[in-house]
């Protein structure tokens, strides 16, 4: 073997040995990031579950809501749109409460219907 070709095989495989680590930690790193991505769905997955009161209470802080930068004209516009569906739904919630107490088949709310006065029989 010449000496030329000994030299670069040398120098090509100096480099394999110098890229091992560099692709095992690679690789290592890799499994370590789908190790974590594997718990963070089981996590996620035992979180859709319902915890007691007390977990919930001694868990994480709850992060801040983002304020909107609303101008006071769409302030008023959204606070008077919520209030009329708030009365909407107050106002469904009552006659479901008022109809649903009803029997199906009983007569409607008022005086019982009597028979007419003036009967065309004159009874």
């Amino acid at each position: 073997m010449k000496l030329k070709n000994l030299k670069k095989k040398v120098q090509r495989l100096e480099k394999r040995l110098q890229e091992g680590p560099k692709k095992l930690a690679k690789l290592k790193q890799k499994l370590h990031a789908a190790e974590a991505a594997k718990a963070a769905r089981a996590r996620k997955k035992m979180g859709a579950k319902p915890k007691p009161i007390e977990a919930k209470k001694s868990g994480a802080v709850k992060k801040a809501k983002k304020k909107l930068n609303l101008s006071p004209e769409r302030r008023a516009q959204l606070a008077a749109a919520m209030k009329a569906r708030w009365a909407a739904k107050r106002a469904a919630r009552a006659n479901a409460t008022a109809g649903s107490s009803d029997n199906q088949h009983s007569a409607p709310p008022g005086p019982t219907p009597h028979a007419p006065e003036n009967r065309p029989d004159g009874v």
